[in-house]
C-alpha cells in the first residue's frame, strides 16, 4: 500500500471561514503555550516534558479557556505532535552536532493548517466535505479520492483554502516497459537524457524575478500595521504562489512522462544544499528545483512499479562513457572546465553533448548497481 495526497479547493462561506481563521488562532496560540510550557518546566525543574503529558493538559485548557470547545478534539491533539515533532527535531540537530534554532513561538498569521486525523471527523461528497465543528462546505473535486482516506489537512493560502486529503492505494502498475534513461540535472538544460534528449530549463523564478523585486519594492514603502501594507504583502504572495505553482505543475508532468516511457531510471543523488554553498549558483540551483523532481519522480516511479535507481555522480561529467577514459589533470589530461559544453575524448574520438555524456555515465552506473544487487 502506498500513501498520496489530493488536495482540492475549498469555498467556505462567510461564517465557515471566520470559523476556520478562529480554529487557526486558537491552535496558534496552543502551540506557543505548549512550547513555552516545555520550555518553563526545563529551566524551573530540569523536567523534559513528552507528547503524552502534553495532551493530558487539553480536558483542563477546555475547563479554563472555553473557546478550546469550539476546535474539535483531534486538531488539538495534533497541535500537540507538531510541538514534539518541533522539539525531536531540535534535539536530532543536537546530536549530530549542527547549530539548531529553538522552536520558536508563532506570530500573527503564521499557523495556517489544521489536520484532522481521523476520517470519521470528515466526510467527503460529490462536490461538497463536511468538517467536524465547522460544517459542509463547496469543495472543487478533480476527481474522487480511490483509497482509504487517512487524515485531512486544511490549510490558508493567500487567503484561498486547501484541503489535502491523505489517502492509502494500492499501488497502479503500468505495463512492463524495457527501455531504460539516465538522467543528469542542469542548469542550462533542466535535464539530459542518455538517449539524447533534452528537458528545457523553464527558469520560473527568474521570468517572475523583475515583478516581484517591483512587489517588494512597493511593500517596502507601506507603512507598518496599515491597510495598504497588508494589500501590497497579499501581491508578494501571489507571485510566490504563482512561481511554486508553476514549478509544481512542470516537475509532476515530466516526473510523469519519464515514468510512463521507461522501465528502469537511473538519476543523480545529488547533495543540493552543498551546492548552494556556490553564490553564483544557489539562485539558479534553487530556482531548477532539482530535489523537488527527484521526490516527485520517485513517488511516480514507485507507484508504477518502476525501478529508480540512485547513482553517486562523481565523474560523471569526466569520464568518457564509450572508453572510460577519465581526465585527471596528470600528464596533460586536463579535467573539463563547467564552461566545456561539449565532450570530445581524445582516446576514442567519441564526440556529444557534455550533459548528454554525463547521462550514459548515469544509466550504466545504474545498471551496473542493479546487476550486483541481483547478484
Amino acid at each position: 500500500m502506498n500513501r498520496n495526497c489530493l488536495k482540492i479547493r475549498l469555498y467556505p462561506n462567510r461564517a465557515q471561514e471566520h470559523a476556520l481563521e478562529a480554529t487557526l488562532e486558537t491552535c496558534r496560540r496552543v502551540y506557543n503555550s505548549l512550547v513555552n510550557d516545555r520550555k518553563y518546566q526545563f529551566e524551573t525543574a530540569q523536567v523534559s516534558v513528552g507528547r503524552y503529558d502534553q495532551q493530558a493538559y487539553l480536558p483542563a485548557w477546555k475547563k479554563s479557556h472555553p473557546e478550546l470547545k469550539s476546535v474539535y478534539s483531534q486538531v488539538l491533539q495534533d497541535v500537540v505532535h507538531r510541538v514534539d515533532l518541533a522539539f525531536k527535531a531540535f534535539f536530532d540537530r543536537v546530536k549530530k552536532g549542527e547549530t539548531p534554532g529553538f522552536p520558536r513561538l508563532k506570530g500573527e498569521g503564521q499557523y495556517d493548517s489544521i489536520t484532522f486525523t481521523q476520517n470519521d471527523s470528515f466526510k467527503v461528497g460529490d462536490s461538497t466535505i463536511r468538517l467536524a465543528k465547522i460544517g459542509q462546505m463547496k469543495a472543487k473535486l478533480h476527481r474522487q479520492p480511490w483509497g482509504e482516506l487517512k487524515t485531512c489537512t486544511l490549510r490558508r493560502i493567500n487567503n484561498k483554502w486547501f484541503a489535502c486529503l491523505c489517502q492509502e492505494v494500492e499501488p497502479e502498475l503500468l505495463p512492463p516497459s524495457t527501455e531504460a534513461v539516465g538522467i543528469d540535472m542542469g542548469l542550462k538544460t533542466f535535464a539530459a537524457l542518455s538517449n539524447g534528449e533534452f528537458i528545457d530549463n523553464p527558469r520560473f523564478f527568474r521570468k517572475d524575478e523583475k515583478a516581484l523585486a517591483k512587489a517588494q519594492r512597493k511593500l517596502a514603502k507601506q507603512k507598518r500595521g496599515s491597510k495598504a501594507r497588508k494589500k501590497a504583502r497579499k501581491v508578494v504572495s501571489r507571485v510566490h504562489e504563482r512561481i511554486r505553482n508553476r514549478r509544481h505543475d512542470f516537475c509532476h508532468q515530466n516526473a510523469r512522462r519519464v515514468v510512463n516511457r521507461f522501465g528502469v531510471i537511473a538519476v543523480e543523488k545529488l547533495s543540493v544544499r552543498n551546492m548552494l554553498g556556490n553564490h553564483c549558483l544557489a539562485k539558479s540551483i534553487c530556482d531548477a528545483a532539482w530535489s523537488q523532481f527527484r521526490i516527485v519522480l520517485t513517488s511516480k516511479a514507485e507507484n508504477a512499479g518502476r525501478e529508480i535507481l540512485a547513482v553517486n555522480p562523481a565523474y560523471t561529467s569526466q569520464d568518457c562513457s564509450g572508453c572510460g577514459y577519465r581526465p585527471d589533470g596528470r600528464e596533460g589530461r586536463t579535467k573539463k572546465k563547467l564552461s566545456d559544453r561539449w565532450h570530445l575524448c581524445p582516446m576514442c574520438g567519441l564526440s556529444l553533448d557534455r550533459d548528454t555524456n554525463a547521462a550514459v555515465n548515469i544509466l550504466a552506473l545504474g545498471q551496473q548497481s542493479l546487476t550486483s544487487v541481483e547478484a
